[in-house]
Parts: C-alpha cells; structure tokens; sequence
C-alpha cells in the first residue's frame, strides 16, 4: 500500500474535532485511506444501495444500533443525517464520525451549515510524486508522471493510464455530472471537457469556451461548476494588490490530474506529449498539482495565486508564505538558461513589497542558488510548501 501523506495531518485531529471529512476527486483513495486508519470502526458506504435504503428508512436506528463512532462514505446522498450528527456531537463528547464524499459542493454545502466549528476537514488528492517516490525508478521523468497522472488505482493494479482515465471518464465523470446538474447531452459535455483541457493554464474566457463548445455562455459558466464540484479541475485567482498596474482579472483553469488532461488532449504516450504544443501547460499544471498536494497534505489551504498584467507580464505563481509573498515561474526545460529569471527579475522591480525568495521550478535535475533567486528541480517542488 502507498503511504498517504495527509496520515499525520488526520490523525492529529482525533479526539480535538468530533467529525473529520474528508473529500476529494474519486479514486483519489479515500476509502482505502479511512479503513486503513480507522479500521476498527464499523463503516457505511451510502453507495450501496441497500444500506443507502436501510438507513434512509430509519437513520435513528443506524446510531441506536452502532453507536457514536463510525464511518460514513458518500455521506453527500443523505445530507439529512449531518442534522442527526450534530446533535449526537454536541451532546457526547465521545463521539467520532469520519466523513467522505466525492461531491465538493454537494457535500461541503450541508457539512459547513450544519457541522460548523464540528469538523475539520482535508481535501485528499490523486498521489503527489513524494508518495509515489518509494515504488517508482529513481530516473523517472517529469513528462512520464505528467502524462499517468496520480490515481491510486493505476499504479495498484498496474492499469495502462490511458484505459484508466477513459474508464474514468465514462463511469465516474458522466455518473456524477448527473448527480449534480440534469444534462441531457452527455456528449456535448464530453465535448466541453476537452475543451476545457485545452485551455489549461490559460486565463477563463467563457465566452471562448462556449464558442468552442457550441453552447452558450450560461452553460459553459455551469458545466465550469459541475467540473470544479467534480473535482476535475480546479481555478487560480489571480493576485488582487495592483502594484500600479492593470491587472488581468479572470482566473487559470487547472486539471487535479494531468494524466486526465493527457487523455482528454488525445496523448496516449510519453513520448507524444513530450513533443505536445501545449507540453509547457501541462507541466506548469503538475507543478502547480504537486504544490497543491502538499499543502494539502499538511491540513493546509493552499495560499497560490498568480499575477498578470495588461502588458503580458505574469508570474506563474505567487505564494502567500505568512503574510509574505514569493514568486514562481514555471519552466518545463531540463536544462538551465539565464532567461529564466527574465519576468522574476521584473517583478522584483515592480513590487513594492519584500518578496521571499524568487524562485524558478523547472523540468532539470539540479537545485542551487542563482545569485538571490532559486532554481528549484521539479522532484524538490513540495519544498515550496511550507
């Protein structure tokens, strides 16, 4: 079994929070993660259609029968019983409820109006490279985990990442789209996916992404939603201080998984993303998953953003380090040029802040000091978090 690093971040909660939930993409793991940490305590899938039936039928009698400790799958399908919860929380101290779900507005929606100031709650994701670091060859590349991507499964039971993801994608993605919002044109959506994949790391014109799509704005704004509450993709804010300049306002469009991306994008191989147009997106937005993860992974609210103006001057991202911000440009080349500092040294300048240490993550192997900068290798990249 893969060792999950969110673990320690868990465990520490137990006994100060009487609910801890847990959610994120499905097939990120968190069936096997919740068993294997609290595998003493009876657990409920609300999947299964019988139990889903049973409890819904007398949810009183679930607790009278099993107690105050227990674990609760897919626990969005019955949002009733977080009202049941609260009351049992309130009243016995002892009591622990471990919660997941796939669904981060359906669940998230009931969890923070009824369980607020109850529950600490973690966002479990596809594995970071550091978890998939121990089962893996010490050469492999950047483009290779951008290409399979993070999902538990592949790697578990040596599944083609290719098979995977458009398994995935027709018995996961379709299934939950319907859940959330009634779409009658599944391919259409389908379509919108792929679309979307194809604007990765690009600031969000709806507008262009109807277009694309051949639907209207309205509707690419609400298959966005579905998609983010699918935990499919997710969205960078751009920096709000101005530094006095006019700023870009739309925010970048991220994938939670670039092997996902890959198969949308038709890259069935390595190989064929390595000579991809778009090779330079789909690694910034590994960069940006393997930051994201471990913060995550430590309990922790990612503090990202990135800062654009009307001129073109951007910076891939910016974190919020203690109130302090430390700018990252993003380069897929494995091999070190002097350019690559060019838009940090700019910024620099055009800050009227103190900046932690600029940083440049890219594709090469060497980490080391370039004057007062930094040229971080990607395999060091959840150093950032911190």
């Amino acid at each position: 079994m893969i060792e999950r690093r969110i673990k320690s971040a868990l465990l520490a909660l137990v006994g100060k929070f009487p609910v801890l939930t847990i959610t994120g993409p499905r097939q990120s793991g968190k069936t096997t993660l919740i068993k294997n940490l609290f595998g003493d305590l009876p657990y409920f899938s609300l999947e299964n259609p019988d139990i889903y039936a049973k409890i819904k039928r007398d949810p009183r009698e679930l607790f009278q029968t099993y107690g105050h400790r227990m674990i609760l799958d897919e626990v969005q399908r019955f949002p009733q019983l977080l009202s049941y919860i609260q009351g049992i929380v309130d009243d016995n101290p002892e009591a622990l409820f471990i919660l997941s779900g796939s669904h981060n507005m359906l669940m998230m929606e009931g969890v923070s109006q009824t369980l607020a100031g109850r529950t600490a709650i973690f966002y479990l994701h596809p594995l970071s490279y550091l978890e998939l670091k121990p089962h893996l060859s010490s050469d492999v590349s950047a483009n290779f985990l951008c290409w399979q991507g993070g999902y538990p499964r592949i790697y578990d039971k040596d599944i083609p990442a290719t098979a995977f993801y458009q398994s995935y994608l027709a018995t996961y993605v379709e299934r939950d789209v319907r859940q959330v919002k009634n779409i009658g044109n599944l391919d259409a959506f389908t379509r919108f996916v792929q679309i979307c994949a194809g604007f990765i790391g690009q600031t969000i014109n709806k507008s262009s992404l109807a277009t694309a799509a051949g639907i209207d704005r309205h509707t690419a704004d609400a298959w966005l939603s579905v998609l983010r509450t699918s935990h499919i993709v997710y969205t960078v804010q751009p920096y709000f201080r101005n530094f006095k300049k006019r700023l870009v306002k739309s925010a970048k469009l991220y994938f939670r998984d670039t092997g996902l991306a890959c198969t949308l994008l038709g890259i069935n191989t390595p190989e064929q993303l390595l000579n991809y147009y778009q090779r330079g997106a789909i690694f910034e937005n590994f960069i940006f998953n393997e930051v994201t993860k471990a913060f995550y992974n430590r309990g922790l609210t990612p503090p990202i953003s990135f800062w654009r103006d009307k001129s073109q001057h951007e910076i891939d991202l910016l974190l919020n380090i203690g109130g302090q911000l430390q700018p990252v440009e993003i380069k897929s080349g494995t091999t070190f040029r002097n350019d690559y500092f060019k838009q940090l040294n700019w910024f620099s300048q055009t800050a009227d802040i103190p900046l932690l240490q600029p940083t440049v993550v890219y594709g090469g192997e060497d980490s080391q000091p370039v004057g007062n900068q930094y040229l971080l290798s990607w395999r060091k990249v959840a150093t950032l978090a911190r």
